[in-house]
């Protein structure tokens, strides 16, 4: 059978979903089934007093260049931030975010000076020039860098840092799954330091910005790459099961008293953890996927009359400061582009295993995430609008031996089928698309063998 006479589904509508099904556009007939209402996943655009925002994910790594060429590709336009000027409070203070670590695991102790104090800062420096046995097993970031750098360093910036992108706590984080880089760099040499200083060095290759959006939002990119993919989208539909047939493979979709199959050469599964776990349970022991954690969070995003914004991208709060939000974003100083009728912030509620606060109501969330604002040196005057976007389960938990986990259920899969998304292979944008293209290519070759 011909490469173009191949029929696929992708199973679930999110970007690395999406990916697949774009990077299958001219050697297969593509069917896309998502379960909810709308493709996208994470990202995804709301109306905000009239204008267009993201609700979701708001930026790509730009030196990677999965997310750039895609977009690109499919006929988007890039923009790059005004100011990546961040800050973090610290004891009730607003600091400069500083440079000279990885993801909050110090390079250089100097440039900590008046976060940390001096004892804190001499323990670095002792770290940077002792000798320790290479680290060849998976440990948590958090456990790791207490145990050799003392607790500051960990509440003050790691875990409000690993907190920002992955939801979660630097305690309960692989680090072989959240910080690859220092994890290579540590097999070789077991300082803490001057492994991170390595690996934060090969991390700065490259040349221009380091992020970068779509101009009207990151949320165009999921409708922009499914038209360009050619495929057939099939929206308010679940995979509830997945069977082999004797020429390649079944969905089972629609109720259990009127279920709906699709037939097709391959699939690919993009969805989360749970429903992964259950479609592919017939083939691998995916007992330990099904287990692996989710965190839910909560995005508010607020409008508010022309204000005088801080001169920053935004602000981290770590938990050991007892504020409501986990970090904030003064969008309207950040980007550049956005429209400058009204001043723009959102802010980040909730982490993994605290889902007390996310049982609010909408408006509760609002006014709590509000108060946080002004404190923080946000706008004082009552907003025109807001709105809440909810993430319920929307990040996986990277936990000790994540890595062997998803190499253990991959090693299983029958020949046919291929899995992609943040589970599999890291939670940003880039990564997810990068997971989507190389199960679009494990299909391919299944179809040489």
């Amino acid at each position: 059978m011909s490469c173009v006479n191949r029929n696929v589904l992708v199973i679930g509508g999110g970007i690395s979903g999406l990916a697949a099904a774009y990077a299958l556009r001219d050697v297969a007939k593509v069917t896309v089934l998502e379960s909810s209402d709308r493709v996208g996943g994470k990202l995804r655009s709301g109306s905000l007093a009239g204008f267009s925002v993201d609700v979701g994910a708001e930026m790509v790594l730009a030196r990677r260049p999965e997310a750039v060429e895609l977009a690109r590709a499919v006929g988007l336009e890039l923009v790059h931030p005004a100011t990546t000027s961040a800050q973090v409070l610290v004891e009730g203070e607003l600091h400069p975010l500083p440079g000279g670590t990885l993801l909050g695991v110090p390079t250089e102790p100097k440039a900590l000076v008046g976060l940390l104090a001096t004892a804190d800062l001499a323990r670095i420096e002792a770290e940077a020039e002792g000798q320790f046995p290479p680290l060849t097993t998976d440990v948590a970031v958090g456990a790791l860098v207490r145990e050799r750098l003392g607790s500051a360093i960990v509440d003050r910036l790691v875990d409000p840092l690993l907190g920002g992108v992955y939801a979660g706590h630097a305690d309960r984080l692989s680090l072989q799954a959240t910080v690859p880089g220092l994890a290579a760099e540590l097999a070789k040499d077991g300082s803490l330091v001057r492994s991170a200083r390595r690996a934060a060095a090969a991390a700065r290759g490259g040349e221009g910005p380091v992020f970068a959006t779509i101009r009207g939002g990151l949320g165009r990119l999921p409708e922009a790459v499914a038209e360009a993919s050619k495929a057939s989208l099939v929206v308010n539909t679940t995979a509830r099961e997945l069977q082999r047939t004797a020429d390649g493979w079944r969905v089972i979709t629609g109720p259990t008293t009127a279920p709906v199959a699709y037939e097709a050469d391959s699939v690919v599964v993009a969805v989360p953890a749970p429903a992964a776990a259950r479609l592919l349970a017939p083939f691998v022991d995916t007992s330990q996927l099904g287990a692996v954690e989710l965190a839910s969070t909560a995005l508010v995003s607020f409008a508010f009359p022309p204000s005088a914004l801080p001169a920053a991208s935004g602000v981290l709060v770590p938990a050991s400061e007892g504020r409501f939000v986990k970090a904030v974003t003064w969008s309207s100083s950040k980007w550049s582009h956005l429209p400058g009728d009204v001043t723009l912030v959102r802010a980040s509620v909730g982490r993994a295993r605290e889902v007390r606060d996310l049982q609010m109501t909408d408006e509760e969330l609002a006014a709590r995430a509000g108060e946080d604002l002004r404190a923080l040196g946000g706008p004082t005057a009552e907003p025109l609008d807001w709105i809440v976007t909810r993430w319920g389960g929307g990040l996986p938990q990277y936990g000790v031996g994540h890595l062997d986990l998803v190499a253990r259920v991959r090693a299983g899969l029958p020949a046919g089928v291929a899995v992609c998304g943040a589970v599999w292979d890291g939670v940003g944008v880039p990564s997810c698309i990068r997971s989507g293209q190389q199960a679009a290519m494990r299909i391919s070759a299944s179809w040489e063998q």
